[in-house]
């Protein structure tokens, strides 16, 4: 079994991330976000090691051709609580040092900076998610520590700030986050919703839960298993996004929205290119 797999998020004709592949050194993840997209997937809250998974890697890098990105981690965060004692991702870093392989680190965790070391002899980006929502990440680390790691990393790395998902009436206008952190790239898109999700949030912020169904259920449109607010709606909220980061001379692309933006690319891959590393 492949552990690097091509990713294809959900087969979304929304998404436009183009080619790359899809890692995830843990098979679920700790943070327990309400909104969390992947709970689809069984027993998804509890974080488990996986069988072999370092001859298995090994084995996949050897069949690189070299320019393929590794997008880590797209559902499970590489960087769990327990990831301080086992050390999982870290040596998963050292292999992809091992081989040159380029690397976009997406996570929720401060935990990355521990691994600043590794990440600056890599041809490496780091996505850190900060949305403002700290009450539907309970168990995520504070905005607060993720801002601090934010900044720090971003005197070692290129990063990207991943704005997302945008919470109607809750986040939408938390904009100065992005003046804060001051990313490479932005990332942002409207909250999708499935059955669970919306009840988890519900049951956190009862106070959203009427507007939310109206939005979504009443008024909006369903792609696959999610449901998505009317696009006219949608893309309001993400050009005010996207015009604010121009402001600041910040690119921003959108994700699995299907909407046009400016940007090289969705997920800031492209700051791995030479040529897009600015003083890195």
């Amino acid at each position: 079994m492949r552990v690097l797999k091509p990713f294809d998020p959900w087969k979304s004709e929304l998404c436009t991330c183009g080619y790359k592949l899809s890692f995830n050194p843990y098979t679920g993840c700790a943070h327990c976000c309400d909104y969390c997209y992947a709970t689809y997937i069984p027993k998804f809250w509890e974080v488990r090691e996986k069988k072999d998974l370092f001859r298995k890697l090994e084995r996949d890098l050897d069949e690189l051709k070299g320019d393929e990105v590794i997008s880590m981690s797209n559902s499970s965060d590489p960087y769990p609580p327990i990831e301080k004692e086992k050390e999982i991702t870290r040596k998963c870093l050292k292999l992809f040092k091992e081989y040159g392989a380029k690397v976009l680190v997406i996570t929720k965790s401060d935990l990355v900076l521990r691994d600043l070391d590794l990440l600056s002899e890599i041809n490496a980006v780091v996505s850190m998610s900060i949305t403002g929502c700290d009450s539907l990440e309970k168990f995520a680390p504070s905005t607060d520590k993720r801002i601090i790691a934010f900044r720090k990393i971003s005197e070692v790395l290129p990063v990207v700030l991943r704005f997302d998902p945008i919470v109607p009436f809750l986040n939408e206008n938390r904009l100065k986050i992005i003046e804060v952190c001051q990313p490479s790239h932005v990332v942002t898109s409207t909250l999708k919703l499935r059955r669970d999700s919306f009840n988890r949030i519900a049951k956190t912020l009862p106070w959203l839960a009427e507007r939310l169904r109206r939005l979504y259920f009443k008024e909006g449109e369903k792609f696959g298993g999610y449901w998505y607010m009317r696009k006219d709606l949608r893309l309001g909220i993400l050009r005010k996004v996207e015009e604010f980061c121009e402001s600041l001379g910040i690119t921003c692309g959108f994700c699995r929205e299907s909407f046009e933006f400016k940007a090289k690319s969705c997920d800031g891959k492209h700051l791995l290119d030479e040529k897009d590393r600015k003083k890195f």
